[in-house]
């Protein structure tokens, strides 16, 4: 980090179309693209970051909206969150637009895009763990016209990456039509920066129950025999109700699986959990509890 005000880019383009964005990004390898600019730009003014060049994606208007497409809805990047929260896309994929509303305060949310939560990959990413619990994919543009996608969860792990001039144009999600719940914990009141969120999906087709646990991790946590056990509990040809015992159970077990104990240095034993680790799974079986149970009333 240095003291002084950071060099400016060299290089400032401003495509059209995705394509453009990725023959920019191919023509200058060490330019930066930049959507909202919310984390680059921070960086950037910390004199953490001096990019070569900037790639502006705001002209591009594919990526400003969404599409239907075999059951999914393909979101572009650069959907703001401000957008997502609208009550017409909060009918479509409700805990992505409840996630959407949570991202901030007004001037982080008219300018954050869906695109630049993913390509950040922060932990406290609103959107992530909501993506994760919707087993959502990436279309990714390349070179050429080249378009592939990428499971968002494979990103967010290191399994896969983005190649170089490869952007994220956009997010494929499966249109459920079933509640879905995205609820977080913030150290201060109002919009802040999460200290843990759970994203609970329905899914009656499969007769499932799925959840992502956001912001305790570097990436979302899934607890899948959680997410088991629970469904196998759900009469899901009948009211769906679960009685407040097994909604407690499923919190402690999400919490569980999320959040393990100490391990102790040369084996043995595992340590006595600390304050902080027991206060985290209080605060995620918490979560976890009422965001089932908000799906299921």
């Amino acid at each position: 980090m240095t003291t002084h005000a950071p060099q400016t880019a060299q290089f400032v383009t401003l495509p059209a179309s995705l394509d453009e964005a990725v023959a920019a990004l191919t023509a200058m390898p060490a330019a930066v693209p930049v959507a909202g600019g919310t984390d680059l730009m921070a960086a950037v003014n910390k004199g953490q970051l001096r990019p070569a060049g900037l790639v502006g994606l705001g002209r591009i208007s594919e990526l400003r909206g969404w599409h239907y497409q075999d059951g999914h809805a393909l979101l572009g990047a650069g959907l703001t969150h401000a957008r997502m929260g609208r009550p017409d896309f909060a009918a479509l994929i409700p805990a992505l637009a409840a996630s959407a509303r949570a991202a901030g305060p007004p001037q982080i949310r008219n300018a954050g895009t869906l695109g630049g939560n993913i390509a950040s990959a922060a932990p406290t990413g609103d959107a992530l763990p909501v993506l994760a619990a919707l087993e959502a994919d990436l279309v990714v543009a390349g070179p050429d016209g080249a378009r592939r996608e990428i499971p968002v969860s494979h990103l967010l792990a290191g399994r896969e990456m983005l190649a170089p001039a490869e952007l994220i144009g956009f997010v494929r999600v499966p249109l459920l039509h079933a509640p879905q719940v995205f609820l977080k914990a913030t150290g201060r009141t109002g919009p802040g920066r999460a200290t843990a969120s759970v994203a609970v999906v329905l899914d009656p087709a499969r007769r499932g129950v799925r959840c992502a646990v956001g912001a305790i991790a570097p990436m979302p946590l899934r607890p899948l025999e959680a997410e088991r056990w629970i469904a196998s509990l759900i009469d899901w040809d009948g009211a769906r109700g679960l009685a407040q015992e097994a909604l407690a159970a499923f919190g402690e077990y999400v919490a569980a699986a999320c959040i393990p104990d100490q391990a102790p240095a040369g084996g043995g034993e595992a340590l006595t959990p600390s304050a902080a680790i027991l206060h985290l799974r209080r605060t995620v079986a918490a979560l976890a509890r009422r965001a089932l149970g908000r799906a299921l009333s």
